[in-house]
């Protein structure tokens, strides 16, 4: 054969060589689990933790998986609201070291970088893998002078078992009753049909086989998530079970969901799809229908997925229709997944429940809502004396541009975001915004109480950078006094006045200011010795 003539041939090689199916974003069963977890957290107020992992090996050689990347990315998402944890990435052993590990530890020797020292860290291991504990074959076939038959199938069942505790960084011990020993079984089978037979002088064969197996990848970040959420949830004293008993967690959540979606048409899955995202603020009643294939059907769709995590596509895949779809699924008395208020066989509308509202300060749309809170050791103060520092986040609910400002008690306003070192101002959905930045070495501002009175800070957002509709006054350099506004009321009225109702939402945060306290007197001195 002479390569050059399959030139041709080969130049289908670049098409060829790219997948065919969208890459998706990996969910669990426990996806819902970890982001109930970041709600109790910021509920509960608790400060920012550092904390970091070993590595957890698995000595048996069967589960090849990146079970520490597993562990970063449950506490990841565990802490996008509420900062609950962050991750002190430091790899002391050679054969894992990166560019980034070697330049760490170069700064480390030349005293130009400081590590801060985790207080928890998370030990663990693949503790067995045993293969084959169930195994059930049958193979049977018939003989005759013109024709033979056979059919086999097989199953068999492995168990994986995951042991996670939580230790002490300081003193290198593992804290008692901070433990979690899950097992799980994965499985695999196949079935395999062969016919042969003769035609006068000539035979005739045929076999057909079908087989699946369960990965091993999916089952370990099952019990990677599930014994992060123990492990913590005991750590933090929190009702971490809450998390545990969702629908979404039952096994066959996903598989159900598949199945629902394989019995309808592609119009079906769109309209499905369409009176969620109404229900979720993404369209109102009176939007007209898009095409599925639209430009603003797939801008509305990718926004949507943007704020939930998903692979942006823009279509209505398997996970968009999950996601969307998974609250409105429940466990009915008989144990089984039932649907609720939809069908898919018809175009009959999901049952939407009602809409939560914003922040409620100033035109606040429905499908938007902001989360301000202080952030102090003491959570929800209301007073602050003079001079003493405020630490405070933001949160929306959707993907949007955020613009917060300062009101104080002497009457001036000031803008806080976005700022020379946040310059975009986009946030994404469900991410906190710190304010200022503590986490950070370089904030770019400190945010003080001032003088005594009324204080507060009020942000704003948008679906989009509406800087250039606002007041010229409103343009202007940060940290600097806005000409004609005296309240965050009037900020309030701009963007009103500039946007309409319905096209921005807000939410204020006040708190009272209190002149300073003097300082405590000193202690007399002590008697003067007799003489």
């Amino acid at each position: 054969m002479n390569a050059r003539q399959d030139a041709n041939f080969q130049s289908y090689g670049y098409a060829a060589d790219r997948p065919t199916v969208r890459p998706v974003r990996s969910l669990s069963n426990f996806s819902d689990s970890l982001m109930c977890m970041d709600r109790l957290f910021r509920e509960s107020g608790m400060p920012t933790v550092l904390i970091t992992s070993k590595q957890l090996p698995d000595y048996s050689g069967r589960v090849a998986v990146a079970t520490k990347e597993m562990v970063v990315t449950a506490l990841s998402q565990m802490s996008r609201v509420s900062s609950a944890f962050r991750f002190v990435d430091y790899e002391v052993d050679i054969a894992r070291q990166d560019t980034v590990q070697n330049l760490t530890t170069i700064l480390l020797n030349n005293n130009q970088i400081q590590l801060q020292r985790p207080a928890l860290y998370v030990s663990g291991a693949v503790s067995f893998v045993d293969q084959n504990v169930l195994r059930n074959t049958m193979d049977v076939g018939t003989s005759a002078s013109r024709l033979e038959t056979g059919y086999s199938r097989t199953r068999n069942a492995t168990v994986i078992g995951l042991e996670m505790h939580l230790g002490d960084f300081r003193s290198r011990t593992i804290i008692p009753g901070l433990d979690s020993a899950n097992e799980v079984i994965i499985g695999n089978g196949g079935q395999g049909l062969d016919l042969a037979g003769r035609i006068g002088s000539y035979g005739v064969q045929f076999s057909m086989g079908r087989d699946y197996a369960q990965g091993s990848g999916p089952a370990m970040r099952t019990l990677v998530e599930l014994g992060m959420i123990e492990l913590v949830g005991k750590w933090a004293r929190l009702p971490y079970w809450q998390c545990l008993t969702l629908d979404q967690t039952h096994p066959e959540f996903q598989r159900q969901l598949r199945d629902w979606y394989d019995e309808g048409n592609a119009s079906v899955q769109y309209n499905l799809v369409r009176r969620s995202l109404i229900s979720q603020g993404y369209l109102s009643e009176s939007t007209p229908g898009y095409e599925a294939q639209s430009p603003e059907w797939r801008e509305v769709l990718a926004r949507y997925q943007a704020d939930n995590g998903l692979v942006v596509t823009g279509v209505v895949d398997f996970t968009t229709y999950e996601r969307a779809l998974r609250n409105f699924v429940t466990l009915g008395p008989d144990g089984k997944l039932s649907r609720v208020g939809w069908n898919t066989k018809s175009d009959a509308p999901v049952a939407v429940a009602a809409s939560v509202p914003g922040g409620g300060y100033g035109g606040t749309p429905a499908e938007r809502s902001i989360s301000l809170r202080i952030e102090n050791i003491m959570l929800e103060r209301t007073a602050f004396e003079s001079g003493e520092q405020i630490f405070m986040s933001a949160t929306v609910s959707r993907a949007s541009y955020l613009a917060c400002y300062m009101g104080s008690a002497n009457g001036t306003v000031i803008r806080l975001l976005p700022n020379s070192i946040n310059t975009s101002g986009w946030v994404s959905a469900a991410q906190s915004v710190r304010i200022p930045d503590w986490m950070s070495p370089n904030p770019g501002f400190v945010m003080d109480a001032g003088a005594p009175g009324k204080e507060g800070v009020a942000c704003f957002a948008t679906d989009s950078n509406v800087r250039e509709r606002l007041p010229e006054a409103m343009r202007g350099k940060p940290f600097t006094p806005i000409a004609g506004m005296a309240s965050l009321q009037d900020v309030n009225l701009a963007y009103q006045q500039a946007l309409g109702n319905g096209q921005y939402t807000g939410e204020a945060k006040f708190w009272q200011v209190e002149p300073r306290r003097a300082p405590a007197a000193a202690a007399a001195p002590a008697a003067q010795a007799q003489r």
